[in-house]
């Protein structure tokens, strides 16, 4: 070492550590803020909540991998809408209709949805009984209702 030559470092290698440790604090903060948001899309519990963030703000990336491993698959959305798919499937599977519109019960006899107003059938137009809307003719009269329903109305030559 000559005797000009100072053991401090220069002036460029402070300032890549200082950015170099910015950069550090800025990816330790987003991983943090990531899990704390993932955690509450994922579960209700505040113990499990605090748990996972304490994990990733003390552990880092050892953090990370543990709360990946034990957070739960599926996110609180993802639960729910399986829930209704679920509730869905045992209707049609018990028989009962559900309304196209609200997918709420509805009865085989009802025209219009209660809840939503969604047309759920039509009355024949020569016996008046209910039928469902996709039908082109009544099962209980025989009656033709698309054809009826399409044909423009004669008009009189006389």
């Amino acid at each position: 070492m000559t005797p000009g030559e100072s053991i401090l470092p220069g002036p460029y290698a402070y300032l890549a550590a200082a950015l170099g440790g910015a950069i550090l604090a800025a990816v330790w903060l987003s991983l943090v803020l990531w899990t704390a948001k993932d955690i509450r899309l994922r579960t209700d519990d505040r113990l499990a909540q605090i748990l996972a963030v304490a994990a990733v703000a003390l552990l880092t990336v050892p953090g990370l991998i543990l709360h990946l491993l034990l957070r739960p698959h599926r996110t609180l959305e993802e639960e729910y809408q399986s829930s209704l798919e679920e509730e869905a499937l045992l209707a049609s599977v018990a028989g009962r209709l559900t309304c196209p519109g609200c997918g709420r019960i509805v009865d085989s006899d009802w025209r219009i949805c209660p809840s939503c107003s969604t047309v759920l059938r039509k009355a024949c137009s020569d016996c008046g009984r209910m039928i469902d809307l996709t039908w082109n003719v009544c099962p209980y009269c025989g009656t033709a209702t698309a054809a009826k329903e399409t044909e423009p109305p004669a008009e009189d030559t006389a």
